[in-house]
């Protein structure tokens, strides 16, 4: 199975206004629409989804950050699937270290996988270990958090998730960090895709494509794509600069496809 190569950009708690959100999605957006060989998108704010909306494109489009693990009710602050699937939101990060580190659980990411396909969204699951031991423990904490995050989600799915293999130890809002090499990127992408053969079975692994995320940039985006075998990437503040996820993009768009790379 063939897929394209996905670019996810996650602007966190960025811009400061819906104005440098607008110019930055279109300015991304004109080039973007010459890439014909790769998936794009970004994950603004929740506040910016309803406008950028206007824009979105076939091979570019809108991911939110987020989503409550409720479907409805007394949830102060919370905002459901439900209301920003209609707003042609493709992607949704469930999981991601940041949300984790406020408490969110594997169960609670779980139950946000399922909404996310109930609304026939893709939801985008954030893996990844705090840090790396000399006994490979931290192979045992991704694939706890496979395991329990895809509780109950049937092989059909599969080809509907992605998952995001981003260590914690490489991001740059961690203390101490370093930073991630190819190889370390290649070990997990082999292993995740184990994990998810042995629980789903081999064919249905492959149509699932794992991203890199971890201080990602223009720099050593091929890297991660060549040498670690990466099926995308999850980039983080270079996706803020136009000028440098762009040129993300375009590393992305001038290699073959996922599968011809592995």
């Amino acid at each position: 199975m063939s897929m394209k190569k996905l670019i996810v950009g996650n602007w966190k708690m960025n811009p400061k206004s819906l104005r440098d959100a607008r110019t930055n999605f279109l300015s991304i957006k004109k080039e973007a629409s010459k890439f014909k060989n790769i998936d794009a998108a970004v994950a603004a704010p929740f506040v910016y989804l309803p406008e950028l909306a206007k824009s979105v494109s076939l091979g570019f489009g809108l991911a939110a950050q987020n989503i409550s693990s409720a479907k409805e009710g007394a949830f102060t602050g919370e905002v459901s699937a439900g209301m920003i699937a209609p707003m042609k939101i493709r992607y949704v990060i469930v999981g991601h270290s940041e949300r984790r580190s406020l408490g969110e659980t594997n169960a609670i990411v779980n139950k946000k996988v399922e909404l996310v396909l109930a609304n026939k969204m893709t939801p985008i699951i954030c893996v990844g270990e705090t840090e790396r031991d000399t006994t490979m423990w931290y192979l045992s904490v991704v694939k706890t958090q496979i395991e329990e995050c895809l509780a109950g989600i049937p092989k059909s799915a599969l080809s509907r998730l992605v998952i995001a293999y981003e260590p914690v130890w490489a991001l740059s809002s961690t203390e101490n960090r370093r930073d991630a090499t190819p190889e370390d990127c290649q070990e997990m992408m082999i292993y995740i895709r184990k994990v998810l053969a042995d629980i789903f079975g081999a064919v249905a692994a492959e149509k699932v494509r794992i991203l890199y995320g971890g201080s990602v940039d223009e720099k050593n985006a091929v890297g991660f794509l060549v040498g670690g075998k990466a099926d995308g990437l999850l980039p983080g503040r270079a996706s803020l600069t136009p000028k440098k996820f762009v040129a993300i993009l375009q590393t992305a768009n001038n290699l073959k496809d996922s599968n011809d790379l592995r």
